[in-house]
């Protein structure tokens, strides 16, 4: 038994039933909420592991039930919604979004998007090491080491290699990492963003044009895995 709790907040009858169906066969503990001020009721009682949200709620906007959440639930928000557009899918991460997953969903992507997102929960900002089969980063120290071998990188480079470590799984905007790493200013600059993603997957991946870590979101900005 994975022992999680995951709350769903979703007004679609069918698929409240198959994600229960489909997350207590996997070994989690499902609560269920039909609307927007349920759903808060029920996360502020007992706080969930990770809330999987629909953005199409009869009572109130999904954005505006992820921007409350926000105010004071720190863990995993993942968003499944038939809205696919990229300003809604951008919106959502920016708001706070661990994740976004498009309707319909396949069910085992959504249970490795659920089992990254409760990893990241597990990571910290108070950690000191980061490890990633063969990468490891040391924070205080401020080395990052391949294969147990040093890897030389720039201030920048290593500000966001530890920014996308420690958010291991979740997808960061592109005006996310750009207002992190350079300030509010440079929230427009992707095509320097996209400079430094390129130098940094040349040093840490094996094949920096298939890339295993630092993941392209297509429009929308970067996921470390």
């Amino acid at each position: 038994m994975n022992k999680a709790e995951i709350l769903v907040i979703d007004d679609e009858p069918q698929i409240r039933k198959l994600l229960e169906i489909t997350l207590q066969s996997n070994g989690y503990k499902v609560w269920l909420a039909e609307n927007g001020k349920q759903g808060i009721q029920m996360a502020a009682m007992h706080p969930p592991e990770l809330i999987l949200l629909d953005l199409g709620l009869p009572d109130k906007s999904g954005h505006e039930i992820l921007k409350e959440l926000r105010t004071w639930y720190n863990k995993s928000i993942i968003i499944l919604s038939v809205q696919n557009s990229e300003v809604d899918i951008v919106n959502a991460l920016d708001n706070g979004a661990s994740d976004y997953l498009t309707k319909p969903f396949r069910n085992a992507e959504l249970l490795a998007r659920i089992r990254a997102a409760i990893r990241s929960n597990q990571t910290t900002n108070n950690q000191t090491k980061l490890s990633f089969n063969e990468l490891e980063i040391d924070i205080t120290s401020r080395v990052v080491t391949k294969n147990q071998l040093y890897i030389k990188l720039t201030a920048t480079e290593f500000n966001l290699l530890v920014l996308l470590a420690k958010n291991n799984g979740r997808v960061l905007t592109h005006q996310f990492i750009l207002k992190e790493i350079w300030g509010v200013g440079a929230q427009s600059e992707t095509q320097y963003l996209r400079v430094f993603i390129g130098t940094l997957r040349k040093k840490i991946e094996t094949n920096p044009n298939q890339p295993l870590h630092i993941r392209t979101e297509s429009g929308i900005g970067y996921r470390f895995e």
